[in-house]
């Protein structure tokens, strides 16, 4: 299946999340499991999730959960900002992702003086022709990594907001679509390490999860150093052993198949319930955005679609609630004298919050 221009201008011109399958009069009744007829669609879906975590878990050992959630932004069109302390394979975790999703694949190191120009591209003045040219920068690809984007100023973070909100760059005036899927892959150190640029809100935003990468288990990490000792320490994915077990064409057709899983009709009130609470939460000084919520029940339908299901459980709603607003939320700094951290103020008002039946 091929991307078909038609199809993708037709879901450009309207809202974002907009026909997404919500049954009211007529449909499903709350609490029943919607029969779309999308169960085949759905099973080829779930097979991508399993060849793709499969084929990560050759060179990046235990990374299960973290290439759910880069897989599932991928199908739902959006961006993931992957956090963690140094050498625990972020890098590694997204360059293997992008050779196993078989698209092109684009790298900056971002650092205290990269320039906008260096990411988006420049237009070049050719004598011999006395025209300009554009010249396109590394954002330019399918699966963009933007390694230690908190390196650099927010001058340079901010030219990648157009591109992650919109799919194109505009240089000099003119606007340069870039190729589909787009994602970007972003990681981070943690803000309090040395050298570092909290990333702006409005940047934040643009990212459907953040990802936190933690420390190996002893047995895990025992694993990886067992594995890891034999290898070179400049191997690529692909001399690992690492190939393609999907395509962008196949991805375009996952992320359509997605995009029809049914949403029962009293699941949207549960997600707003879930967006006010973090608003009138005394832990929290910035609540989520109803974008957020938007952003969250895409993310659900992929979730189901990858565990088989052509419909979305509240059970869904809550996998995916953490990684979607953490970065979205502002704790009160009272709290984070405290050493309290998003997580545990977003899991208590899961908890609290009554789930529909």
């Amino acid at each position: 299946m091929d991307f078909e221009d038609e199809e993708r201008n037709e879901r450009a011109d309207r809202p974002y999340g907009a026909g997404e399958p919500v049954h009211g009069a007529g449909g499903a009744a709350a609490g029943t499991e919607p029969d779309s007829g999308n169960e085949v669609e759905v099973a080829a879906v779930s097979e991508l999730g399993r060849r793709v975590a499969a084929e990560v878990e050759h060179v990046v050992l235990g990374s299960g959960p973290e290439v759910e959630a880069c897989l599932i932004a991928v199908l739902a069109g959006g961006h993931v900002l992957v956090e963690g302390a140094p050498g625990v394979a972020k890098t590694l975790l997204v360059r293997t992702l992008a050779e196993t999703l078989g698209g092109t694949y684009g790298r900056i190191q971002f650092t205290p003086d990269l320039m906008p120009a260096d990411v988006t591209g420049t237009s070049i003045f050719h004598p011999g022709e006395g025209v300009f040219h554009f010249s396109p920068g590394p954002i330019f690809a399918q699966f963009l990594l933007c390694d230690e984007i908190n390196r650099s100023p927010a001058k340079t973070q901010a030219a990648l907001l157009e591109a992650m909100q919109e799919g194109a760059v505009t240089i000099d005036g003119a606007r340069h679509a870039l190729p589909s899927p787009f994602v970007v892959f972003a990681t981070q150190n943690p803000v309090e390490h040395e050298g570092t640029y909290p990333l702006p809100e409005a940047q934040l935003d643009r990212f459907l999860f953040k990802v936190l990468v933690d420390y190996p288990e002893q047995e895990l990490e025992e694993r990886i150093l067992a594995v890891s000792h034999t290898r070179a320490p400049s191997a690529t994915p692909a001399e690992l052993g690492v190939k393609a077990v999907a395509s962008p064409a196949e991805l375009a057709a996952c992320a359509r198949i997605a995009e029809r899983v049914t949403v029962r009709e009293d699941l949207p009130g549960y997600v707003v319930r879930l967006l006010r609470e973090t608003r009138a939460n005394p832990s929290l000084v910035l609540g989520a955005s109803p974008r957020a919520g938007v952003m969250l029940l895409r993310a659900a339908k992929v979730k189901a679609a990858l565990a088989g299901r052509d419909f979305v459980t509240p059970d869904d709603i809550k996998g995916v609630t953490v990684p979607c607003l953490r970065h979205r939320v502002a704790l009160d700094p009272a709290e984070e004298i405290e050493g309290v951290v998003a997580d545990q103020v977003l899991q208590r008002i899961l908890d609290g919050v009554e789930v529909p039946r």
